[in-house]
């Protein structure tokens, strides 16, 4: 491995999981030496359910403002920047889902200020990642950004969001585990940058997923404790790798695919978990136990479960390769052909 004499590696400061924790916030941003003004991003939902109370928690010790957000596309983020330079806001505050933090985080990165995370659901490894998924000319695409400053995250508030959200989070963590398959074999054949302890801190997140899957089930808090934890390690993956290398390969890039094919119709971690189940197979690995491990949660295994058709499936697959070119995987360079994706979505089940 070539020695760089210098590497960037930002994580969180201080993490804080548990029941009621929102209550913490002020001594959290304090203990974190946050000063001056504080921006408030969220949309109108997580605005009822924690927004609110975290700006009445923050305005005791800090002035601050807010900012109601809707999809996480470019031009938000930028409304975003603008109203952060407009005040001259010295930290963020992200309250919401993974479209509310993404937003936050790049805003926050590209103005220079720390944010912090306090998600409201647990649909991807985002809330603690440096990378933003955002919407840019219509398709999705992964920007570098920051890790978040502080993590708090309220087990009793995400536990009341949507449990397809939280599914959909753990199969998004699951699915590292053929990402890093897909980046040691770009180490193997092109030479790639690999980090074997981000790996290793991607596979933990993912394992324990895997091994605690029957725990995890709708309107127990313990499962948001445990999906949560694995996300935030997840994330602290990607901040050790200064890439997303650790949780996106191949089964990502057969994700945004997806979405191109057919936009809306299932969530990114639901995808992505799918997508693990046939770039397992591909590996030579167990792509059983990914399986066994998503139906057991209550996330999709099945084409016809993620609201697509096997058609979609199989062209997502053959144009997969095309969506980071720059990103070497299982697919190669070249992809693969029809008989060979027709193939794939048999033997996995998938459709």
């Amino acid at each position: 491995m070539p020695f760089s004499k210098s590497k960037l590696m930002e994580f969180p400061r201080d993490v804080i999981v548990g029941h009621g924790v929102i209550e913490e916030i002020a001594e959290l941003c304090n203990r974190v030496n946050l000063e001056g003004i504080g921006l408030v991003v969220h949309d109108e939902t997580t605005k009822r359910i924690a927004g609110e109370k975290v700006m009445d928690l923050l305005n005791k010790n800090y002035e601050i403002k807010e900012i109601v957000v809707e999809k996480a596309t470019i031009n938000e983020v930028r409304r975003v920047q603008r109203f952060a330079k407009k005040i001259n806001a010295d930290f963020l505050v992200a309250v919401g889902g993974g479209s509310v933090i993404d937003i936050a985080k790049l805003a926050s990165f590209r103005c220079k200020v720390p944010f912090i995370s306090v998600p409201t659901a647990a649909s991807h490894d985002g809330i603690a990642s440096p990378r933003a998924s955002i919407k840019e000319n219509g398709y999705s695409v992964s920007k570098e950004a920051r890790s978040p400053l502080a993590i708090l995250a309220d087990t009793a508030i995400i536990s009341k969001a949507p449990y397809r959200m939280l599914a959909s989070g753990c199969a998004d963590v699951i699915s590292n585990l053929t990402a890093i398959l897909d980046w040691q074999l770009a180490a193997r054949l092109k030479g790639e940058y690999y980090s074997s302890f981000a790996a290793a801190l991607a596979k933990t997140a993912a394992e324990l997923l895997i091994e605690n899957a029957k725990y995890i089930k709708p309107g127990i808090e313990e499962a948001v404790w445990i999906a949560v934890k694995s996300m935030i390690v997840s994330g602290v993956a990607m901040s050790v790798a200064n890439s997303s290398r650790p949780a996106s390969g191949a089964e990502h890039m057969f994700s945004h695919a997806l979405d191109r094919i057919a936009p809306g119709k299932a969530m990114h971690g639901e995808q992505c978990g799918v997508g693990a189940i046939m770039m397992m197979y591909l590996h030579g690995g167990d792509w059983e136990s990914i399986r066994n491990a998503l139906r057991e949660i209550g996330a999709p295994t099945t084409a016809k479960e993620l609201g697509v058709s096997k058609r979609d499936i199989i062209k997502a697959l053959m144009m997969a390769h095309k969506m980071r070119p720059e990103r070497y995987t299982i697919l190669g360079t070249d992809g693969i052909t029809k008989e060979a994706a027709e193939r794939l979505v048999k033997v996995t089940g998938v459709a």
